[in-house]
Parts: C-alpha cells; structure tokens; sequence
C-alpha cells in the first residue's frame, strides 16, 4: 500500500542571530531578549494576509527541522543526559517522521516594508537563520495556556541557569542590543547536557561573532570573543 503524502509550501523564512543549532535555547520564550524577524516569500507578502494580527500579543509558528535527516521512533532528550531513550512522540525531538517544530513567540510589530511586504518582529524565537516557516497562527490564551497540565518528564528535570562572566575586553565586542540577548544565551548553558569537562573551550556562533567560553561549577565565564569566521575550529 502506498503511503499518503502531502506537500506544504514555505510561506516564509525566520532570521535569527544563530548560523548553526548549537547554542540556540532547547524551547521557545526562554530568551525573551532574542530578537528575529519573519519575511514572507514574494507569493505571501500579501498586507492583507496578517490584517487583524496585530491584536494578538503573542503567535505560533510551525516551523520545519531543515537541518535535520530521516526519523527514529525512539530518542535520546538532552534533558534526561542523553541515556534514557523515549518514545519521539512523547518528546521534541527533531527525528521525526514529519520534520515540523512548532514555537510560540512574542510578536513586537508588524513593519510595512516597501519591498518585502508585511514582516514580523518577534521576541524569543529558538530557530535557527533561515528555518524555513509553514505557517503562522495567533495564539489564543484560553485555549492555548493550561496551567494545570502535566510536563512529563521535564517535570522531573531541573533546568540549570547559569552565572555568566563576560568581561573587558570582550563585553565592549557586543553590540550593546545584542548584550541581554547573547547573556540570556549562554545563561540557558549551550553545552550537551552529558558533557562537563571544565577544561573544555567551547565555541559559540552568535550575530557573526564567535564567542569561546568554558563551564565550572555553575559559572560560564567567556574567554574570547571573535568575528565569525575569522578562526576555524570545531563547535
């Protein structure tokens, strides 16, 4: 028997201050300092499209995996150390049969581009540059917020916020806009959660700036910080 197919059109693109999924946060509003901005391709630049959506204070996107190949029908979540294996649809595993991330984000404004038609601000996005979007809906708070409902696991997994250090030379590196956002970042602790070796320098691409930094005890403390690019060199 053959098995059913459908076809889903890029309605736009998001762009982001992460090149590459290391470092990006593990969910959606963790960061609320991170900045992005959604383009429409040239079919959907339509102003019309989003009239009304501008009431909304927060929206979804549905978003696809594009730098993710092929599915299994069980993972290992980083939250749980990378050991314990679950079910894909009992986490948010990239690997599954239809690549499609779904993140609610803060929308900040709507500009009317002369070119590139409506395109939103958003607040807090956990994409990487590029990712293609599929499409985008407000979010809705009585239907869309349960308080009392379970996490599952992640009930069960502390999440670890660390202090950052970020010191002269390298914090005048910053753009000052991108200060909080950057600090938000690697507070979220970038690094696989099975690895803690203390001596490792780890390497970060951040709004075309390579931040190198080392975890010890809860403190991540940033050792050097260059233009992207500049040095080779493995995340």
């Amino acid at each position: 028997m053959a098995q059913d197919t459908i076809s889903m059109a890029v309605i736009a693109r998001i762009h982001t201050d992460f090149p590459t999924k290391f470092g990006v946060p593990r969910q959606s509003g963790l960061v609320e300092a991170l900045e992005a901005t959604v383009v429409f391709e040239p079919e959907y630049r339509i102003p019309e499209a989003v009239r009304g959506l501008e009431e909304f204070s927060h929206i979804w996107l549905i978003w696809q995996f594009s730098q993710s190949r092929g599915w299994s029908p069980t993972v290992r979540p980083p939250r749980l150390g990378g050991n314990r294996r679950l079910g894909v649809f009992a986490t948010r595993s990239p690997f599954r049969p239809n690549p499609i991330g779904l993140s609610s984000v803060r929308l900040t404004g709507i500009e009317r581009h002369p070119t590139l038609g409506p395109v939103l601000h958003v607040a807090g996005a956990d994409l990487v540059d590029g990712t293609p979007i599929l499409d985008i809906k407000p979010y809705i708070p009585y239907g869309d917020c349960h308080p009392d409902a379970a996490g599952g696991f992640t009930d069960r997994t502390a999440r670890q916020v660390l202090e950052v250090v970020l010191e002269e030379p390298w914090r005048s590196l910053v753009p000052p806009q991108r200060l909080d956002a950057l600090t938000g970042v690697l507070a979220q602790d970038p690094r696989p959660s099975y690895q803690h070796d203390s001596s490792r320098v780890y390497g970060l691409g951040f709004a075309g700036l390579d931040v190198r930094f080392t975890v010890d005890e809860g403190v991540l403390t940033v050792v050097e910080i260059l233009p992207e690019g500049e040095r080779g060199g493995e995340k």
